[in-house]
């Protein structure tokens, strides 16, 4: 693909991820209210679901992802369930050191299947990929080169741009020293995922 598509692509793309959403809301909350232990795993569920909507775009199989449209309906409501769970996780977990021991339950395998859900169901994601990114790439011309080139675009630019928003994350957590303010912090955390999950369970 020519340098100037890709890099259009790129533009278009980096604003859609970094605008605030379900998935940014809930990186920026669990980084805060837990830290980054397991972060990596749980960005790479956002990766994994991207790319399996730029593949079902760039193949042609937007019309057989509508026809399954009650399953990826299900599967907004898992990653809304995920999220409600992270909510009451963060208001209700005890107050540890910020470097204390890694969260129980919170497996790398559940923090990336809580991402993909996330991704998979979430309503931004769905409308980037199958109604603009057609206006962005010919895809009926798209070559299996150009499919890796825009791919690697997509890891690329998601995990800089989820990695600036962890780092940014964890300089305000670091503000907040006492238990009483790691507290409010972790329940301010729970009210944004809670309202994540009213965001990805009601549109």
């Amino acid at each position: 693909m020519p340098l100037s598509s890709i890099m259009l692509f790129a533009a278009v793309y980096g604003v859609a991820v970094a605008s605030p959403g379900p998935g940014v809301f809930a990186l920026v909350a669990r980084v805060l209210a837990r830290g980054t232990r397991g972060i990596p795993a749980f960005v790479a569920g956002f990766i994994v679901g991207d790319l399996i909507w730029f593949a079902m775009a760039a193949t042609g199989f937007a019309l057989l992802a509508q026809s399954f449209a009650t399953l990826f309906i299900a599967i907004r409501y898992i990653g809304a369930a995920y999220l409600a769970y992270l909510a009451w996780f963060a208001w209700t977990a005890l107050v540890e050191p910020l470097e204390g021991d890694p969260v129980r339950g919170e497996t790398g395998m559940r923090l990336f299947l809580g991402g993909l859900a996330l991704t998979l169901g979430n309503p931004k994601v769905v409308l980037y990929f199958l109604a603009l990114l057609p206006t962005v790439i010919d895809l009926e011309r798209i070559s299996p080169l150009g499919m890796i080139e825009i791919a690697a675009t997509i890891v690329v630019v998601l995990s800089t741009t989820f990695a600036a928003y962890t780092l940014a994350a964890v300089r305000v957590r670091r503000f907040f020293d006492s238990v009483r303010a790691r507290r409010a912090v972790n329940r301010g955390a729970g009210t944004v995922m809670a309202g994540a999950v009213l965001a990805v369970a009601t549109r």
